[in-house]
């Protein structure tokens, strides 16, 4: 599965009924709890991956791709923008594109 295609499934699931999907019930939940959710997944992979359990690390790390693509539906942005900014910043090394970066 493409994270397109995920995407996909995802603005499907979110058009149902709360009763019948989890996607739909985190989204009508609000963004405090999709957010919640995402920052609870992303915490259990970084703790996968500093303990070395690969296994763990797989499953969580599908966890925060699906968590983050239901933020983003939530905040109404598609994978697609996410993407593009993804595409401009390997224009160039990561190191000089932090480089040119302003800092406030």
């Amino acid at each position: 599965m493409t994270l397109e295609e995920l995407e996909a499934r995802i603005a499907t699931r979110a058009e149902a009924s709360p009763e019948e999907s989890y996607t739909a019930k985190l989204i009508a939940r609000g963004m405090n709890k999709a957010a919640q959710k995402l920052g609870e997944e992303a915490t259990e992979a970084v703790i996968a991956a500093v303990t070395g359990d690969r296994p763990e690390l797989v499953k969580e790390s599908a966890d925060v791709l699906y968590h983050l693509l239901v933020v983003l539906r939530a905040a109404e942005v598609p994978l697609s923008e996410v993407m593009a900014e993804l595409d401009q910043r390997t224009v160039q090394s990561g190191l000089a594109e932090k480089a040119a970066r302003t800092t406030p």
